[in-house]
């Protein structure tokens, strides 16, 4: 049985909305979605009216990258595999494969900026991720590889946060986390001390061993980075695409046996689109993206931190380098537990092929 929704105006379309987390703007400006996290729907627009539907051969042609082709017997065997994909992919509630009448529903397909059909446009989170138009081989393919791995990072995103039922904080409307984005073997940190744990823990997905007050420290491993020399470190992380980078979450949970010792990050600096790591000096030197100063109330019950930024100079982030100029009070040491980013992932980039220092705009 086929679950692809076939829509035909747009009070259809609204039933389809009310009933699932898909949220789509019509022609008039809609008030602020709520949307649940994490949650992804993919909208076909396409010619109802055509002689053959062209909705199958969209998604089709982008999978097994044929030759596109208006006839019959090619679109109607591209018309069983779409079926197939939707099929398989769709998930109730959480990912859904949507046919909308591109002639009966004009405002609404002007509204989103598509021109023609077919077109396709995949939603996260309430946000246009990506969308395709025409029917080029090439791109299509691409289009589809992008929703085939939308759907794997959502469902194994989701298995994720089951496993370990923890978030450091809520994150912010209409954004995901898009930690996953985080190309951890290349990332680096300066300063940190070799007792505690290495640069990786702090993109673990798992709740901190510091919230878990039946475990002794003493005996557990060290899951968070802790400075060495003095109250400073210099994170460095690359992205596996170029991202729009929201907000920043951090965890920080010094324990009360290390109280006066270890401490929170109190000033920070951000540098984007590096290729490689500061030093110290060169931090000190550079002028950052943006400065943040953190006081005791910007912490939570969880030892975490929403830090939002200024979006428009995040926009096409490639790398971000974390710079804690200096921890709170007079402690000799910081400690971070755990770093989580949120905003928009975008297409993947080539390794090493990172935007050129200043590209901040």
């Amino acid at each position: 049985m086929s679950k692809t929704i076939s829509v035909s105006s747009s009070e259809q379309l609204g039933t389809v909305f009310r009933s699932t987390p898909i949220v789509v703007a019509n022609s008039k400006p809609p008030p602020p979605p709520i949307t649940p996290p994490n949650k992804l729907s993919v909208l076909a627009l396409l010619d109802m009216d055509s002689a053959v539907p062209r909705c199958s051969t969209l998604l089709t042609v982008c999978l097994f990258s044929v030759v596109f082709s208006e006839s019959s017997e090619l679109s109607g065997q591209l018309s069983t595999v779409y079926e197939s994909l939707s099929n398989s992919l769709s998930r109730a509630g959480r990912i859904s494969f949507v046919k909308i009448d591109f002639d009966k529903n004009g405002d609404l397909a002007k509204s989103h900026g598509v021109t023609k059909a077919p077109s396709f446009l995949i939603f996260r989170d309430g946000k246009v991720r990506d969308k395709a138009q025409g029917t080029n081989p090439l791109e299509l393919k691409k289009f589809a590889e992008k929703i085939a791995k939308e759907a794997q990072a959502l469902e194994s995103g989701s298995s994720s946060a089951a496993a370990s039922g923890w978030r450091g904080a809520e994150l912010p409307r209409g954004y995901s986390d898009i930690t996953n984005q985080v190309e951890i073997r290349d990332c680096e940190v300066l300063n940190a001390d070799d007792g505690a744990g290495t640069v990786r823990t702090l993109f673990d997905t798992a709740k901190p061993s510091g919230l878990d007050k039946s475990k002794s420290t003493a005996s557990s491993a060290k899951d968070w980075v802790q400075s060495g020399a003095d109250d400073q470190l210099l994170l460095y992380i690359p992205f596996q695409s170029t991202v729009k980078l929201h907000t920043i979450q951090l965890t920080s949970l010094p324990s009360a046996d290390d109280e006066g010792e270890v401490s929170r990050p109190h000033v920070i600096h951000l540098f984007i689109n590096r290729p490689q790591n500061m030093d110290f000096a060169e931090a000190d030197d550079s002028e950052p993206t943006q400065v943040i100063n953190l006081g005791p109330d910007d912490w939570n019950e969880d030892g975490t931190a929403n830090i939002p930024l200024r979006f428009v100079k995040f926009q096409k982030t490639s790398t971000v380098i974390i710079y804690v100029q200096q921890g709170d009070g007079e402690a000799e040491a910081v400690r971070l537990d755990r770093v989580k980013l949120i905003g928009e992932a975008g297409t993947k980039r080539e390794l090493g092929n990172l935007q050129k220092v200043g590209d901040e705009e």
